[in-house]
């Protein structure tokens, strides 16, 4: 059995569709608020995309050099914070607090893990572990659960263990120094995602950091767009005296005519 609409129900409808589509120019709709937000967060993912490439293509050298030139600050991890192979990588900070506590508490490091598990692609995690420079921050379980969620590599303030692990899943992570040791039953989760000093050097969810041979530098995200542009015409200058130097055979004559040193 069929049910037949009525045709003033049709001309309503169309009467009512034509005079949405004339005021669609005047009275912005929910769908467009909705298209302009879609297309915002591109932008930023865009933006952040480019950031985070230009980072991985300069030197952690001359980051530090440029922080330092228009901050005034320190931003660079002391020679403590080496790498457990050589790695070069750059990445949103995820920060993560360890509080020296003993206990039997079998959840006191749930926070720890799930600050991982919440984490994205291109993010460093970044853990303070405190007094912890004979305690192991992070293993090989928790460096492949990040490898697994594509972070970019982790920094802890603190030891580190399963380094062959890591090594053979390729997993970059920058610590105090290598320990057997445990974290579980010694320390207390104090917090993700919030302010922490690491290594020296104060360090807040969203900050860039940026690590390679020569060590790890922390930029606050409000200030990382000038020091790249700055770091990379320090990287140019540097890279082009090699050759005035060879030439010259002369590192006086290069600094006068490039002004870097």
């Amino acid at each position: 059995m069929s049910t037949r609409i009525p045709r003033y129900a049709i001309s309503v409808a169309v009467g009512t569709a034509l005079l949405a589509f004339a005021l669609l120019p005047l009275i912005p709709s929910a769908r467009q608020n909705l298209a302009f937000a879609s297309q915002a967060a591109t932008a930023t993912s865009t933006d952040d995309v480019a950031l985070l490439d230009g980072y991985r293509h300069v030197e952690v050298a001359s980051v530090s050099d440029a922080m330092e030139k228009i901050t005034g600050k320190r931003a660079y991890m002391s020679h403590h914070m080496r790498p457990i192979f050589p790695a070069k990588f750059a990445g949103f900070a995820v920060t993560v607090l360890l509080k020296k506590e003993e206990n039997q508490d079998p959840n006191a490091l749930g926070g720890m893990l799930a600050a991982i598990d919440q984490g994205t692609a291109n993010a460093v995690y970044v853990m303070k572990v405190e007094d912890g420079a004979d305690i192991a921050g992070m293993g090989g379980l928790m460096g492949t659960a990040m490898a697994a969620r594509n972070f970019s590599g982790a920094v802890i303030d603190g030891g580190v263990r399963d380094v062959a692990y890591l090594q053979k899943i390729g997993f970059p992570v920058f610590g105090l120094g290598i320990v057997p040791s445990t974290s579980v039953g010694h320390y207390r989760f104090g917090g993700s995602n919030i302010p922490v000093v690491c290594d020296g050097v104060p360090v807040s969810a969203g900050d860039i950091i940026a690590a390679d041979n020569d060590g790890v530098v922390a930029i606050p995200r409000a200030s990382a767009a000038e020091v790249l542009k700055l770091a990379r015409e320090m990287d140019f200058k540097e890279h082009s005296m090699y050759a005035t130097i060879e030439k010259l055979k002369s590192i006086v004559e290069a600094v006068k005519q490039f002004g870097r040193l």
